[in-house]
């Protein structure tokens, strides 16, 4: 989906380490991914090019991405879920043919009772149905089981400025 973060194979990536300046940097943004360089600036004490050399940095390294986050609901997906995917053989190929799949925002391997969690979003029950279809046709996955998001409480992407 556009937006969404790249797809990273693996967790081992080094930490990059940030300053407290660059988190604050980060906090301003995920306030307002529109905020202007200076109004940044001056909330962290440094200059408008200071501020817009450091946002570069963090983006070039692959910290942070500026989106724009949608609502489903508004865009007409009234179905949001959550599907785990049990399989068999080689979950590399399997996550990748998964991913592949437009409707299809998240998919993560997994350790525990599913190896592969997905999640997406479709307009109705009819499309939902579709695309169960597609992902059970996927070779090697064995079963699913979705979960229906019936109400959203919380979804936040702060933890870089923790």
């Amino acid at each position: 989906m556009p937006g969404q973060p790249p797809a990273r194979r693996g967790s081992a990536r080094p930490a990059v380490p940030l300053d407290e300046t660059a988190r604050q940097i980060i906090e301003q943004l995920q306030q307002d991914g529109r905020r202007s360089y200076a109004a940044i600036g001056k909330a962290v004490g440094l200059s408008e090019a200071a501020v817009r050399q450091r946002v570069q940095r963090l983006l070039d390294s692959g910290v942070m991405q500026i989106v724009g986050v949608t609502d489903p609901l508004m865009l007409g997906f009234s179905r949001r879920l959550m599907v785990g995917v049990r399989c068999e053989g080689d979950l590399e190929r399997i996550a990748d043919e998964l991913a592949a799949v437009d409707e299809i925002d998240y998919v993560v391997i997994t350790a525990g009772s599913f190896d592969v969690l997905l999640e997406l979003v479709c307009e109705d029950d009819e499309r939902l149905l579709e695309l169960l279809g597609r992902i059970r046709a996927v070779p090697g996955v064995v079963s699913t089981e979705s979960f229906v998001y019936l109400k959203s409480r919380k979804q936040t992407y702060s933890w870089g400025g923790r």
